[in-house]
C-alpha cells in the first residue's frame, strides 16, 4: 500500500467513526 492509499483510509475511518457518534450523540454535534 502507499502513503495516499494509508492516509484516505484513516480519513475514511475517521469520518466514518465520527458520523456513527454523532448518530449516538446528536446533542453534542449540535
Amino acid at each position: 500500500m502507499t502513503l495516499i492509499q494509508i492516509v484516505s483510509g484513516f480519513v475514511a475511518i475517521g469520518l466514518l467513526v465520527y458520523l456513527i457518534a454523532a448518530l449516538f450523540n446528536p446533542e453534542d454535534f449540535s
